[in-house]
């Protein structure tokens, strides 16, 4: 099948759908992984780094080397994509997800959740998150499932004295609520659970162990760290990243794929902001249309759009959702359907809003 824009062939990942879905209808993606496409991407990332990461002199240089060379690839690949976008492009760029057709046999038979009536204790608890941590959005997910009222604060992620004078050491999420403080996700998950202040108890059902589950995140790993890291600080919009020595912070302790944690940290700044920028300034098209296959491998076991595991509402939902969560942020992910609905049902229901619109 051919792209309506400019006439090339969708990306493989549509192919593999078909090849493993044959009974299920596609959608076209209509915004290929064309190099020229990539090229407009890799050097909108390349300003908002430049800008967020406030380069050395050096690094610099290096930027707009890898811009030039990026432009000229893209030049070379096809100038076409260069010319004016048709309106079906455009709409796309509203936008940074397509949703692929499917046909399920247990959507009519799955009971729809129902979100307990709203909770407003006399005293509210308030949890110290990071926007992009996954155990915090645990937390986060589990209090908007429950339909809890509380008080969020997004520490800055070079804040040590905050969490340090809460429990003795930086680290997040943390609960305090009254004269309690606790940090772990799943400690606090299991507390408010089982609190009838905060509700009907026993509302998330007990992980139910799925091997496949797991094997499927760990294969995911390097791919999207590859892809998440670097734009969780180039986006300029979190708010734990919103100074320049939060962004620093997150950079010198989170490493990149091919590298261990103790010698990521052991490199000088400005080679690790290098080679955050050179991820960025890389083609991700390769790695998208990795991660959008493996999205269809997940696809194929996921229970339903309103549960991940068979039984209804786990600790399975709680912790896919809040690791799918930060997909968002990439744009160009074709999202299968079933996949995507559930991802729009659990951001509702669990009051925990997608970054689709400020995915780079």
């Amino acid at each position: 099948q051919k792209c309506e824009d400019c006439r090339q062939s969708t990306c493989s990942s549509v192919a593999v759908l078909h090849r493993r879905q044959r009974a299920r209808q596609t959608a076209i993606n209509p915004y290929p992984h064309s190099g020229a496409k990539h090229c407009y991407s890799t050097v909108s990332c390349l300003v908002r780094l430049s800008l967020f990461l406030e380069f050395s002199q050096e690094t610099c240089s290096i930027v707009m080397k890898l811009s030039t060379f990026a432009i000229l690839a893209a030049l070379f690949e096809g100038s076409s994509a260069f010319q004016t976008a048709s309106p079906a492009l455009l709409a796309r760029r509203t936008t940074t997800t397509t949703t692929l057709s499917e046909s399920t046999t247990t959507e009519d038979v799955v009971p729809k959740l129902k979100k307990p009536e709203r909770v407003i204790p006399d005293e509210l608890p308030t949890l110290y998150v990071y926007d992009h941590c996954p155990f915090c959005v645990r937390v986060r997910f589990a209090m908007g499932l429950k339909n809890i009222k509380h008080n969020l604060v997004f520490l800055a992620n070079d804040d040590v004295k905050t969490p340090t004078d809460l429990i003795g050491k930086k680290m997040a999420p943390i609960m305090q609520w009254g004269d309690l403080i606790m940090p772990e996700s799943m400690d606090i998950i299991n507390y408010v659970d089982q609190d009838e202040r905060c509700g009907p108890t026993n509302y998330i059902a007990p992980a139910t162990g799925r091997t496949d589950l797991k094997a499927w995140q760990k294969g995911v790993r390097d791919l999207l760290r590859s892809l998440q890291r670097p734009r969780y600080v180039a986006t300029g919009l979190l708010p734990e990243f919103q100074q320049l020595d939060a962004r620093h912070a997150f950079i010198k302790n989170h490493q990149l794929p091919g590298y261990e944690k103790p010698e990521w940290k052991e490199k000088p700044m400005s080679e690790q902001l290098t080679e955050y920028a050179e991820l960025m300034a890389r083609d991700p098209a390769d790695d998208v249309e990795e991660l959008n296959r493996q999205l269809v491998a997940l696809d194929d076991i996921l229970y339903s759009s309103e549960y991940c595991s068979e039984g209804g509402l786990s600790f399975d939902d709680v912790d896919l959702f809040s690791r799918l969560r930060s997909i968002t942020i990439i744009d160009g992910v074709v999202w299968p359907e079933k996949l995507r609905k559930y991802m729009d049902h659990f951001s509702q229901m669990g009051d925990i809003p997608l970054y689709d619109e400020m995915a780079l």
